[in-house]
Formats: C-alpha cells, sequence, structure tokens
C-alpha cells in the first residue's frame, strides 16, 4: 500500500477552515466563501506560493467532494415548482439557451478560442441554483413570479447540463447511441431505485427501526443517503458515464422520496449538508484552485482575454433566454432574471476539470472558464439586486452564510 501524506491535506484544510471564517469576521466584505476558497487554493498552490500540491489524500477528499456537491444540488431540485406556466416558458428557455450557447461556441471556435465546441457549450448552459436561491430569499422574491420563474429555470438548466454532459461526453461510449442507450439504463435503474425507495416507506417495521437508529451514533439515515450516492456514482463509472451524474440523481431521488422535508427526517438535510459543506466541499473548491493553471491564463494577452468574452457569452447564453418572461414580469424584472440565471461557477469547475482530463479543454481555456465563472457570481447577483433596488423594494444585501449553500 502506497504510504499516504497527509501535509499536503493539512494545508487545505487550513484554508477550507480560514475562508469562511474570515468572512464571519468582516460581515461589510460580501463575498461567497466559494470564491475566497478557490482564490485562496491558487494562492498556496503550485500558481502562487507552491505549498500545496494535489496529492493522492486531497485528490480522493476531492473527488468526494465533487460528488456531494453534485448530490446537494440534485437534493435542492423542487420538482413542486416545475409545472404549468412556469415549466413551459422556462423549459423553452433551456432550449433556446442552448442553441446559442452551440452558435457562441462554433463562433469562438471559428474564431480560435475553443476547440470543442460543443462541450463549451454544455459548460455555458448550467446556472448556480445555490446562489441564485438565496438572493431570491432575501430580497423577498422567492414566492413571486420572478423567483418561482428563476428557480425553476436554475433547476432545468442544472439537470440539463448533467445529462448532456453525460450524454455526449461519456469515458466509455464510442457513439452517441452508444452513450444514450447507457444513459437510458442508468435512469431506468434510477427510476427502479426510487420505486423501491418509495415502496420501503410503506413498511412500518423498517420505519420504527430508522426512527430508533437516526439520532444514534448510527445515524442511519445520513448514512443511507451516503450509500445512495455512492452507488449511483458507481454505477455510473461502471456504464462509462460521469460520476457526477450518479452524485446529482442521488440527491434528486433523495428529494423526491422526502418532498415534504419531514418525512424521512426534519434534520435530514441539516445533517447532509453538515458533512457536505463541513468537510468534503471545500476540499474540491480549493484543491480546484490549487490546479488552476494561472501561467497558462496570463501566458498571453490573448488567452486573459478569453475571461471577459466567456463572461459575456455566459451573460448573453444564460441571460438573452429571460426575455420570454418579459410578458410575464415585465422589463425590469427580466433584467434580474437574466442576471441570476448568467450566474454559474460550481459546475463551470467540475466540467472544466472533466475536460481537461479527457483532453477536450487545454489548461487554459479551463481556467479562462472557470475564471468567467468567479466573475459571474461575484457581479451578476450584485447587480441583480441593484435593479432590484432601483424598483423600490426592500434593499436587502445576501449574508454571506446562505451563499455557502449548494452551488451548481
Amino acid at each position: 500500500m502506497a504510504e499516504i501524506d497527509f501535509s499536503n491535506l493539512l494545508i487545505v484544510a487550513v484554508v477550507a477552515f480560514t475562508a469562511p471564517l474570515l468572512l464571519g469576521l468582516a460581515p461589510a466584505f460580501r463575498l461567497p466563501a466559494v470564491v475566497l476558497e478557490l482564490v485562496a487554493g491558487i494562492v498556496v498552490g503550485p500558481s502562487g506560493l507552491a505549498w500545496v500540491e494535489a496529492d493522492l489524500a486531497v485528490e480522493v477528499l476531492a473527488l468526494v467532494g465533487l460528488a456531494f456537491l453534485l448530490f446537494l444540488s440534485g437534493l435542492e431540485i423542487d420538482l413542486e415548482r416545475l409545472r404549468g406556466h412556469a415549466l413551459g416558458l422556462t423549459g423553452l428557455g433551456f432550449v433556446v439557451s442552448f442553441g446559442l450557447a452551440v452558435v457562441v461556441a462554433f463562433v469562438l471556435k471559428g474564431v480560435g478560442q475553443v476547440e470543442t465546441p460543443l462541450f463549451v457549450a454544455i459548460v455555458l448552459v448550467a446556472t448556480s441554483l445555490g446562489v441564485v436561491v438565496p438572493v431570491l430569499k432575501d430580497s423577498g422574491n422567492t414566492s413571486s413570479s420572478l423567483g418561482q420563474l428563476v428557480i425553476a429555470a436554475a433547476s432545468i438548466a442544472d439537470f440539463g447540463a448533467v445529462i448532456l454532459l453525460s450524454l455526449f461526453f461519456s469515458r466509455e461510449a464510442t457513439s452517441t447511441t452508444t452513450q444514450l442507450l447507457l444513459l437510458g439504463g442508468f435512469l431506468l435503474v434510477v427510476a427502479a431505485f426510487l420505486l423501491a425507495l418509495l415502496g420501503a416507506q410503506h413498511s412500518r417495521r423498517l420505519s420504527e427501526v430508522l426512527v430508533r437508529l437516526q439520532d444514534t451514533t448510527a445515524q442511519i439515515r445520513v448514512r443511507g443517503a451516503f450509500l445512495l450516492m455512492v452507488a449511483f456514482v458507481a454505477l455510473a463509472e461502471t456504464l462509462g458515464l460521469e460520476v457526477i451524474l450518479g452524485a446529482f440523481l442521488a440527491g434528486a431521488v433523495l428529494g423526491l422520496v422526502d418532498r415534504d422535508r419531514m418525512m424521512t427526517h426534519p434534520a435530514l438535510r441539516a445533517k447532509l449538508e453538515a458533512v457536505g459543506f463541513g468537510v468534503f466541499i471545500p476540499v474540491f473548491f480549493v484543491s480546484s484552485g490549487v490546479l488552476f493553471d494561472l501561467d497558462a491564463l496570463l501566458e498571453s494577452a490573448s488567452t486573459a482575454a478569453r475571461v471577459p468574452l466567456f463572461l459575456a457569452a455566459l451573460l448573453l447564453v444564460r441571460g438573452l433566454p429571460a426575455l420570454l418572461y418579459r410578458p410575464t414580469i415585465g422589463g425590469r424584472q427580466t433584467a434580474v432574471a437574466a442576471l441570476l440565471q448568467a450566474t454559474s461557477l460550481p459546475f463551470i469547475v467540475a466540467a472544466s476539470m472533466i475536460g481537461i482530463e479527457l483532453g477536450l479543454l487545454d489548461r487554459a481555456t479551463g481556467a479562462a472558464l472557470i475564471a468567467a465563472g468567479l466573475l459571474s457570481i461575484l457581479l451578476f447577483p450584485l447587480l441583480a439586486l441593484t435593479i432590484v433596488r432601483g424598483g423600490g423594494e426592500a434593499p436587502v444585501t445576501p449574508a454571506p452564510e446562505p451563499l455557502a449553500r449548494p452551488l451548481s
């Protein structure tokens, strides 16, 4: 057995602990913790002070952190919102968004900025649900038409981006037809798991045992959720699909089983978030910063210029389809929706890492995409809140704590 060195993981853990602590000590400094974690990772990594590298211990925990991130993102999907008029508008919006993404990506290929336009198009269509929901909550818009549309759009974008990535860029499949068959088979297994879980809820004896063990050292429901996530991740990997699909769908399945958030355990989600955001997910973001190739990004002015170019592409691809909402919510709130929908980072980070690993992106392009995502969550929610305030609504600024919730 290879000897494992914990010194690099120690530095990563120190950064993961210090980043939110510093934000807590300076509450006036409004910044999502994930941004500081990424930037700090860059500073201590090979592109900065070279204090840490992503060795085996860091890589394993970071991979679990990525799975937990997508698992909790899937858990955030609220299918109750995906119905009726909102579903029709936002579903059409995602189709338009993906169409725009493909056009923009091929234009970028034409001018020599990217090599794999379809992959880049998929990277551009996601929205950070975990960022936009707290912004909507703190501005009092969660239950409004604006909030319902944006949350539904972000949910569809999250789900659609993960499915598209797995469909077109599986590791093992040799054709789109094979990938579609693998994906279809995987979804059938997921559906079977869902039916089995729903059926198990009606077992009185099993329910009594779960209740007895749920708050003991067994923490049986947390273990069950972790088992579900690992099972789906392992199945996805066995089929040659991306592990993020398995993790995401595991969260979505658990969300369906626990629709009223009381069916399984009132504190289950809080416990899962404590495990994910308290241990594994910060390691993923800090290690992503460690792996960030700042030198490749800054090697030339033309490479660095990709950052504002990709940021503009995000706004165009995700923001322009918000015009479909204008007859429903008006011009000012349409601008707010456009900005919030264009806010994306975690999926960009995850997909860029996958793209680099599979040889679909070079390190400079991956770094530019991640930098554009960083700017999107720094700028777009702030601009959206400014527009909300200008409309006469309560000038509420989002607190740092909610912004540390599931990001996708």
